[in-house]
């Protein structure tokens, strides 16, 4: 793995999990807004805690040394998660400043799992 490429994958990867770890801890407090925020787009206000509890498990996977398989677990729930939540944003027609942080999480996501060294990458038997 190149330098460069090692320097964008841990870059991004930190970036996703602060905001990933950020949101979560948003989450499980459950603070009105985000509660609000949560029912505006038609989800239960309990999902809130469901989200941020796979969300700090998830950080935790991707950083973590070793366990391929959990990683790629991780990532694709982190995907599935936030294409979710930004599909979720255009189809209430939410403004660009309510729909970019989940646009902009996905697009980190997608960034670190492709830059990923090849010791956190699950190998083909």
């Amino acid at each position: 793995m190149s330098k460069v490429n090692k320097i964008i994958y841990w870059i991004a990867t930190l970036w996703l999990a602060l905001g990933m770890t950020s949101t979560a801890i948003v989450q499980l407090l459950s603070l009105k807004a985000e509660t609000d925020f949560m029912t505006k787009l038609g989800y239960p206000a309990y999902s809130l805690k469901i989200l941020g509890v796979w969300k700090i498990l998830g950080v935790i996977a991707v950083l973590a040394p070793r366990f391929p398989l959990l990683k790629e677990w991780a990532y694709a729930g982190f995907f599935f998660m936030m294409s979710g939540a930004f599909c979720s944003h255009l189809i209430t027609g939410d403004t660009m400043k309510d729909t970019f942080p989940s646009l902009l999480l996905l697009v980190l996501t997608v960034i670190s799992w492709y830059f990923r060294p090849a010791e956190r990458r699950l190998l083909a038997a």
